[in-house]
């Protein structure tokens, strides 16, 4: 009989509860889609150079969690940076961190930026698949940027693809900001140098002319499972690179993962994701899950390492 009259007690209480929850969500109709980690609708700034690892790992998070829509607005690094100090995004995928006086207003607004090391990237360099100089010496690249080399005879007499076309994905974009600081350029780029609009478009141009030097982001030539870039693979070469103090070119390496990790590679950067939230919302639940097992994963197969994975580096012999 008491068990009885315990059921009951628990039967009615539940019932208010569920008439108090049910007049709730009739009062505030936004009451069961508060925002949390995993649930929630916002928009993200994103480099355009990591389109692609976006992409992937946001089918990834939204197929994990139906109640979470993240729109991810790609743009050249300056104007995803514009759109987080203006709080148009509340997170950004970038490879610059903010600078001590961005950091500053941000915490006159009282908002403390979290910034969070995602992934090593590094910048790629591709010729035409008729070049014959697919190696270069770091020095001589350096030259090509400060003006002193402007023809493909200057890298090797044989070479007649004729006067060195340089081109970037957007003068706005992380990859141009980058050879400025590394090359220490202060001037303006030589007249030999354009700027498309986007890596796709950097990839088309340098396939259709010989005289053509591209840079990229590696992301967008490094995942073999992807066919977007065995398809890039096909249209264009990957140059390789001697290291910065090897100044007879007597070893070069290309940006593959292995390079990357034991920096081999002269060209490499850190991509970040950097959160304004005032609060732990869905921005957070992605940097998370991107920081994670995952998350990680998927930063693998994009060809770029890990930032809290453990890469194992095996070396091989073809003897």
């Amino acid at each position: 009989m008491k068990q009885k009259t315990i059921r009951r007690s628990f039967s009615g209480l539940f019932v208010l509860l569920s008439v108090f929850v049910l007049t709730a969500c009739n009062t505030n109709p936004n009451a069961v889609l508060e925002e949390t980690t995993t649930r929630g609708n916002i928009k993200i700034g994103v480099d355009e150079a990591y389109t692609l690892l976006s992409d992937a790992e946001l089918y990834v998070f939204h197929s994990m969690y139906k109640y979470a829509t993240i729109t991810p607005l790609y743009k050249p690094e300056l104007d995803v940076l514009n759109d987080f100090m203006n709080d148009s995004v509340r997170m950004m995928i970038t490879t610059r961190k903010l600078t001590d006086d961005e950091t500053e207003f941000l915490k006159s607004k009282l908002i403390i930026a979290r910034t969070t090391t995602i992934a090593y990237d590094a910048l790629a360099f591709i010729v035409n698949k008729k070049n014959k100089d697919s190696m270069l010496i770091y020095s001589k690249l350096k030259d090509i940027f400060s003006g002193k080399i402007n023809n493909w005879n200057q890298m090797s007499v044989a070479n007649r693809a004729g006067k060195i076309v340089v081109v970037f994905d957007n003068i706005k974009s992380s990859n141009v900001r980058y050879i400025q600081e590394k090359f220490e350029i202060t001037d303006s780029f030589p007249s030999n140098f354009r700027a498309a609009k986007n890596n796709d478009e950097v990839i088309d141009f340098v396939e259709k002319n010989i005289n053509a030097l591209g840079v990229v982001a590696v992301n967008w030539i490094s995942d073999r499972d992807d066919s977007l870039s065995r398809g890039f693979l096909d249209r264009i070469t990957v140059v390789g690179l001697s290291q910065e103090y090897d100044t007879e070119g007597t070893e070069f390496y290309q940006p593959y993962q292995a390079y990357i990790a034991n920096k081999s590679y002269p060209l490499i950067r850190e991509v970040y994701a950097i959160n304004r939230e005032t609060f732990t919302g869905l921005g957070t639940g992605f940097i998370k899950f991107v920081s994670n097992d995952t998350g990680q994963r998927i930063i693998l197969r994009m060809g770029m390492v890990p930032a809290v994975m453990p890469v194992r580096v095996v070396e091989t012999s073809s003897e």
